[in-house]
């Protein structure tokens, strides 16, 4: 199977809030579906792309925490190719749903695992069975794995979708990404494909760091605050918002997991407060409390797909990178104390930055820089440098205002990340076309 997937019902194609306000909400307190606790074996399809303006999980493709992505089975209907539940599918027909979960998958990450290559035919076809005349066999694509991000839902009417609840359909591009012995399989697709089978399981977000982001969506306004929320650790099951001084649970957006509709503080307002759970139903970062307003962009209702906003924080401790980095953090000496009026030493400051590769790809890689305070007092913002070590150019990036000349890359603090006090880390990332090499160069300085 090989197509562009589409969002399923009508709110892709609706701008306006009052048509938006007509979709089904998932009801807080949704039906949790019981997932594997151990890797299980499916049959895995792949699609071209994500639908436009969102993927199923309220995401237009380019916000993806991963340019790996998956889809995961929207129902659970044995043997039922032609009927099409209403999503999200309520709680008496809760026999019905599938791993997609009614949303409450989106954004957690997978680990698959390439398995055996069919040697007949896996055509998904109504009601036959899978590899029909011949055998799954192993060869030299078998062990090869790949960690993605769940992006969308396959509600198709074939046996993929409806017979194999473990079924993958995975994004196109990442099937030759598939990494055996260190390095890409390179070919695996079309030619060594067909269908096969994998193993996978849910994982936490690979080299996790930083923080959320946050982003208005199309039709956004004061009456319809939609927005989508992406970058945890471990995918998200709820989010939260500060009305009137009491915290009430966000509808999700129809069965768009990562897409919430929430309230201002105060009624009609446009500012905003939530804290967000995880897919373990805990609070993030502590209860860490994001306040944030409606984009001054938007005018009067947001127009794009995707109008990511800043904000600020309160109520819970910085978040610290996991992960080693593949590049030795170096720091920028420390300003020697000048005495004050008062005799007391002004606080030393400095910060460092480190960097590593989140994912790569023929190509192409992303990356991340971490970004440290070491000094003994808070800082306002901060610059990072580094320089490629080939012909490497930033195609996108995210969290800093980035610009390149030559191979030389500055990176400065947005405007919600340039505080930290000390010990406090955050991180911006980039998109890189070219060969995956680290930089030579790599520097902090405080601004």
């Amino acid at each position: 199977m090989t197509t562009s997937r589409h969002r399923a019902g009508l709110l892709a194609a609706l701008t306006a809030a009052a048509a938006l306000l007509l979709l089904l909400p998932l009801p807080a307190g949704a039906l949790a579906v019981p997932e594997p606790t151990t890797p299980v074996t499916g049959n895995a399809t792949h699609f071209d792309a994500l639908g436009a303006p969102y993927g199923g999980c309220g995401l237009p493709q380019a916000e993806l925490d991963a340019p790996d992505f998956v889809a995961l089975n929207a129902y659970d209907l044995p043997g039922d190719y032609s009927s099409y539940p209403m999503r999200p599918i309520p709680a008496s027909q809760a026999a019905k749903i599938g791993l997609w979960n009614n949303g409450l998958n989106c954004g957690r990450f997978v680990r698959v695992t390439v398995g055996d290559y069919c040697t007949g035919v896996n055509d998904g076809a109504p009601g036959q069975p899978f590899c029909r005349n011949g055998s799954w066999t192993a060869d030299a694509y078998s062990g090869a794995t790949l960690t993605m991000v769940v992006a969308d839902s396959c509600g198709d009417g074939n046996a993929w979708c409806r017979d194999d609840p473990y079924h993958l359909d995975l994004s196109t591009a990442s099937l030759n990404r598939f990494v055996r012995n260190g390095a890409p399989v390179g070919d695996m697709n079309p030619a060594h494909w067909n269908n096969r089978h994998v193993s996978w399981s849910f994982v936490p977000a690979p080299n996790y760091s930083g923080d959320i982001r946050i982003g208005f969506m199309k039709g956004a306004q004061r009456y319809w605050p939609a927005i989508a929320v992406s970058h945890l650790a471990n995918g998200i099951h709820g989010v939260e918002y500060l009305a009137g001084g009491v915290w009430t649970a966000a509808t999700m957006n129809s069965d768009m997991g990562q897409s919430y509709v929430i309230g201002a503080t105060a009624a009609g307002g446009t500012d905003f407060q939530i804290r967000v759970r995880d897919a373990a139903g805990a609070l993030i970062n502590n209860g860490r409390v994001y306040r944030f307003a409606l984009p001054a962009s938007c005018g009067g209702t947001c127009s794009a797909a995707y109008t990511r906003v800043d904000y600020t924080t309160a109520d819970g401790p910085t978040p610290t990178p996991t992960g080693t980095p593949t590049v030795t953090p170096t720091a920028t000496p420390p300003v020697t104390p000048t005495a004050t009026a008062t005799g007391t030493p002004a606080p030393v400051t400095g910060c460092s930055a480190a960097y590593r590769v989140t994912g790569s790809w023929s190509g192409g890689f992303q990356a991340e820089v971490t970004v440290r305070n070491l000094g003994v007092g808070a800082i306002t913002g901060w610059a990072t440098a580094l320089t490629f070590a080939g012909t490497q150019q930033v195609a996108s990036s995210w969290s800093a205002t980035v610009s390149q000349s030559g191979r030389q890359v500055t990176a400065t603090n947005a405007a919600y990340n340039g505080s930290l006090v000390p010990g406090a880390t955050t991180s911006w990332g980039m998109v890189v076309t070219g060969d995956n090499q680290p930089p030579t160069v790599l520097t902090c300085a405080v601004r």
